[in-house]
């Protein structure tokens, strides 16, 4: 029986495998990253995770920022985003909403400050529609500090904003002048 540990260990194992390291199970994604749930179970199996679809179907109905999505027919799996291997999520522009928030640690401040946010390894910067989220969002790396970036201003000028299936606003780069400051 599932555990919610052992629930959140496989989400942070499927995280692994779905966003960054196929390989460490032998698993194919194709070119926007979906994996054939067959073949996942299977190499889960393989190499001593196994976990039955219906657990598979509750770690991915009830991960608290739905980090994962099945195919429409339910055949394939995927991250909703924050890859570091080369996939096209084939998500589309969107205008975003004038501010949206992101979440990092105080260590960070001044490079952001120097250099605006990158998007380092991963596909693309994520920003938040909400305070709460970017806070918890940068809780995870040290004392929290959200910062207030003028989205739609960037989006007028070009830069292209996209939105994930679970709601998370994605774009290249933030230029350190579209970063107004700190959020309450």
């Amino acid at each position: 029986m599932a555990t919610p540990d052992s629930d959140r260990r496989l989400s942070k194992f499927l995280s692994l495998v779905l966003r960054h390291q196929p390989q460490l199970i032998g698993l194919r994604l194709d070119d926007a990253g979906w994996a054939d749930v067959a073949e996942l179970l299977e190499r889960l199996q393989q190499h001593g995770r196994g976990v039955s679809r219906a657990t598979l179907q509750a770690v991915v109905d009830h991960n608290d920022k739905q980090r994962f999505a099945f195919s429409p027919d339910g055949q394939r799996i995927r991250a909703n985003q924050g890859h570091s291997v080369a996939i096209e999520l084939g998500y589309q522009p969107q205008m975003p909403p004038a501010l949206l928030y992101h979440g990092t640690a105080e260590r960070n401040l001044a490079s952001i400050r120097e250099h605006g946010l990158l998007r380092q390894k991963r596909h693309h910067v994520h920003l938040s529609a909400d305070v709460a989220t970017a806070r918890s969002v940068g809780q995870r790396y040290g004392r929290p500090v959200v910062l207030a970036i003028a989205a739609r201003q960037m989006h007028d000028l070009g830069h292209p904003f996209y939105q994930s299936g679970n709601g998370v606003w994605l774009t290249d780069s933030v230029p350190p002048q579209f970063i107004l400051g700190a959020a309450e």
